[in-house]
């Protein structure tokens, strides 16, 4: 609905109703020292409607987005295509005004959506259950570890460096007034070994938490982390940042993890300032009990049809505080529907598809550097690592990049603060074309 500014009549009679005579007694309780003086915010003169939405059009336009430059940003979002009809499904009604399921008997449509969604999460990662959603995947992965800890009555939670500094950063500040330990546990040439991180996991720990494919982009084997964690009853969990690598990889779940965690951002979900993105958590059967959030199952009424409930509903909201294993007060069960759609839209075959350039495109950019740039080293699947002589190669790159119309990567210490100022973390998608990466290695070859 368009603004309708109000008339100086309608104010006078809106201020008579109330009382006063002026709109300042309606701050009478704020101090006067902090009031707005006159003129002070120097607004231009009022103009007509036409003459507003060209200025805001024009403004819109400076800014560079994905419409107007080539994108090889990653770090935890990602830019992939979204499908018109996803967007026209969650525009919907009946799903954009959707609430909270609480009664299931006028919520059957926003029930089946999630448990499709759940189904679909669930075979994504290769586990046998998946949750309605979190937040986003840095709160999931705390989640995960406040979940390990009571599973197993512990309190030692280590953390891998190749993990998101997000998502460590979230579960450390989570874990920050509990006892117990957060052991952060080092990970040199961006890349993961696990059988190095393997030798950390004791009889006190509780769970380590690893990214695959981690956060430089390296995938590697969970096997002997899998084996550590069962020899000292630890957990094992795993969180990823973009879900379209399970397409083309090993999904962790066939290699034993506990836990899975994640966003769901690039299945469907444009990238946003912030959000709304999503978290995605599965586990175990036997530990669906002690799963945040909740569990949308299918039954059957007294008349034998198929209906959907909730079947597991974890969260202080729906009980006792004292009782729940988590915090989370609502899904985000519009972006539920957006993967969901999106998974049923590509199917097996499409997401492989996506999987398969979104890996190739970053093999073409890699195996086109010049000499004097180099890539982490091992497999990868669509992010790695660009090192750099010195931090003003890196800067003259990115510059020139920046007029080219090309956003070139994210600067390592912006994210990683470990980092230092030479390299630069770099990400492809199906969205990336072949002349897109041309034009990358001939700027990176010009500039350095």
């Amino acid at each position: 609905m368009r603004f309708l500014p109000h008339t100086d009549d309608d104010r006078r009679q809106m201020l008579q109703a109330m009382g006063v005579n002026a709109i300042d007694a309606l701050f009478a309780d704020i101090p006067r020292e902090f009031h707005i003086a006159p003129g002070s915010l120097k607004l231009p003169p009022a103009a007509s409607e036409a003459a507003i939405i060209r200025a805001f059009t024009e403004a819109a336009e400076s800014n560079r987005h994905t419409g107007n430059h080539r994108y090889f940003l990653g770090g935890g979002t990602y830019h992939h295509f979204i499908p018109a009809v996803v967007d026209y499904v969650i525009s919907r009604g009946e799903f954009l005004t959707a609430y909270t399921p609480y009664q299931p008997e006028i919520s059957q449509g926003t029930l089946q959506a999630l448990f499709e969604f759940q189904t679909m999460i669930a075979r994504l990662t290769g586990m046998e259950v998946a949750n309605a959603s979190m937040y986003d995947a840095a709160t999931a992965t705390a989640e995960a570890a406040l979940m390990a800890r009571r599973i197993t009555r512990r309190g030692k939670v280590l953390l891998a460096h190749s993990l998101n500094p997000r998502y460590r950063a979230v579960t450390a500040q989570y874990l920050s007034r509990l006892d117990g330990q957060v052991n952060a546990l080092p990970c040199p040439e961006f890349d993961t070994d696990g059988a190095a991180l393997a030798t950390a996991i004791d009889d006190e720990t509780a769970c380590i938490i690893v990214q695959y494919p981690d956060f430089y982009g390296s995938v590697y084997d969970l096997g002997e982390l899998r084996r550590a964690c069962d020899a000292h009853g630890a957990l094992l969990v795993v969180a990823f940042s973009d879900a379209t690598a399970f397409g083309l990889i090993t999904p962790p779940g066939a290699m034993g993890a506990d836990i899975v965690v994640g966003s769901g951002q690039a299945l469907g979900i444009p990238m946003g300032l912030g959000g709304p993105h999503i978290g995605l958590f599965a586990c175990k059967q036997k530990f669906v009990r002690q799963m945040p959030g909740r569990v949308c199952g299918m039954t059957e009424d007294a008349d034998g049809k198929r209906g959907f409930v909730l079947t597991l509903s974890t969260r202080e909201q729906h009980i006792r505080r004292e009782k729940a294993t988590s915090n989370i007060c609502s899904n985000q069960g519009l972006m539920c529907t957006a993967n969901a759609c999106y998974l049923a839209l590509l199917g097996d075959a499409g997401l492989r598809e996506v999987a398969l350039r979104s890996a190739a495109a970053l093999e073409r950019l890699v195996q086109g550097l010049p000499p004097q740039i180099s890539a982490a080293r091992g497999p990868r699947y669509n992010e790695t690592v660009l090192s750099f002589r010195d931090h003003e190669a890196r800067q003259g790159f990115l510059t020139a990049a920046r007029k080219a119309g090309i956003f070139a990567g994210i600067a390592l210490e912006q994210i990683d603060t470990t980092a230092d100022n030479r390299h630069l973390l770099v990400a492809t998608t199906e969205m990336t074309e072949a002349e897109d990466i041309a034009d990358y290695l001939t700027i990176l070859e010009q500039s350095t």
